[in-house]
């Protein structure tokens, strides 16, 4: 009976096996920031493989065979696939954009030029402060200004030449054209060195400072004479001017006729060296302001320094020997006159520029500023009393030579816009 059973020929075959499905193969977690969340994750128990054997009937063999036949397919039916849940990060925030090469070439050049118009305002105004504290202590034991501002004008002609020797500053054009049209401007730029130097050596340093603090009335008054206009705010500016300064004078400890005429006389050359450089020098702005001042300080000495023999040369050797006894040691002395000499050039040279990189008015507010320095400098070197009257009248000439440099400033603005509308 076993062995009809399990004869090969038999229909009903009494031996079954009966295969689960292989495993789902194992569940790579990809390469994200978040772990995977794998959902109802089930392992089936069966064995991989059942060996059932039916001695009864084919009939109930074959019943036995559908039967599990059938519970085979169910239960693959019934059986969870695994199904990972994958969360996808959030996309992160785009980085800001990277300024462009451009923009920040850009961003370093303005700073650069910040830094640079910085270190200038500040050489100009150390330089103009030692240059007046030195220049006083000379005057007062040497009082011979001609020879001290022949002298300075010498400094800044050697300086300048050794800057062209030495090609550290292009040679500026030389041309007969060129030095014609300066003898004007060194002409008047003599006048003014010499007066503030006679006013120098006749009153306090703040008392001239003050005084050509009222430069602009004479700008103006000269400019009206030759045609000019001018809005009302500049005219209320230069009669703030007036007043400040008057009432400065008035009240001024060393008052002296002789120092208040020079530091006018000095305004009035200084005006005049302005007004005729921009008639003489129209062709010739290609020439840098230092090469121009370099040129200016030769042509004034070669003025000056004649005129300075005749009105004290014959004076000269006996206010040495008594300048060289009325202080400790002679060095000091020389010491002295080459230090303001040297300053009064360095000065200068960096006024003309800072006057090459910025515009009038910002120059015009800088050179207000620098007169206040130099004004409260001296104060606390010499000890200049004051009066405060006299505060007062410094105050208010200060305050309207600044409110002239705005109200001339929106002058040339408003021209500058007519003359853009009336091309378009």
């Amino acid at each position: 009976m076993f062995s009809s059973l399990l004869s090969p020929s038999s229909p009903f075959p009494s031996i079954v096996q009966t295969r689960l499905p292989k495993p789902h193969p194992p569940i790579h977690r990809p390469n994200l920031h978040l772990p995977l969340l794998l959902a109802n994750k089930t392992h089936s128990t069966k064995p991989k493989s059942s060996i059932f054997i039916n001695t009864t009937r084919a009939s109930a063999s074959a019943s036995s065979f559908s039967g599990d036949r059938g519970r085979r397919e169910e239960e693959e039916e019934n059986q969870e696939v695994i199904k990972p849940i994958i969360i996808t990060p959030a996309p992160a925030a785009p980085a800001p954009a990277a300024p462009a090469p451009a923009a920040e070439a850009e961003e370093e050049e303005e700073g650069g030029m910040n830094a640079q118009l910085a270190v200038v305002f500040g050489l100009w105004y150390f330089q103009n402060v030692v240059f007046n504290i030195y220049n006083k202590k000379v005057l007062n034991v040497f009082p011979y200004p001609w020879l001290l501002a022949s002298f300075q004008l010498l400094v800044g002609s050697l300086w300048m030449s050794s800057l062209w020797l030495a090609r550290l500053q292009p040679f500026p054009e030389a041309s007969p054209r060129f030095l014609l049209a300066l003898l004007g401007p060194a002409l008047f730029h003599a006048v003014g060195h010499i007066s503030a130097c006679v006013s120098f050596s006749k009153v306090a340093v703040s008392f001239t400072h003050v005084i050509k603090s009222s430069e602009p009335v004479f700008s103006v008054a000269f400019s009206s004479l030759l045609g000019h206009s001018y809005p009302l705010p500049v005219w209320l500016s230069v009669l703030l001017i007036v007043l400040g300064c008057s009432l400065a004078a008035v009240t001024e400890v060393t008052f002296n006729l002789a120092g208040l005429s020079g530091a006018l006389l000095s305004n009035v050359g200084f005006v005049l060296r302005n007004i005729y450089s921009k008639k003489s020098l129209q062709s010739f702005r290609h020439v840098d302001g230092l090469n121009l001042y370099g040129w200016i300080s030769v042509l004034s000495f070669l003025y000056l320094f004649p005129v300075a023999v005749l009105v004290e040369g014959a004076h000269w050797a006996r206010g040495l020997r008594q300048a060289l006894a009325a202080v400790d040691a002679p060095w000091r002395l020389y010491w002295w006159v080459a230090v303001s000499g040297v300053f009064y050039h360095l000065y200068n040279q960096s006024s003309y520029q800072a006057l090459d990189k910025i515009s009038p008015l910002t120059f015009s507010v800088g050179n207000t500023m620098k007169r206040v320095v130099v004004i409260v400098a001296s104060v606390l070197v010499f000890r200049n009393p004051i009066r405060p009257l006299n505060a007062l009248g410094s105050a208010i000439a200060v305050l309207g030579t600044f409110l002239y440099s705005q109200a001339t400033t929106a002058k040339k603005k408003d021209i500058g816009e007519v003359a853009k509308n009336k091309a378009s």
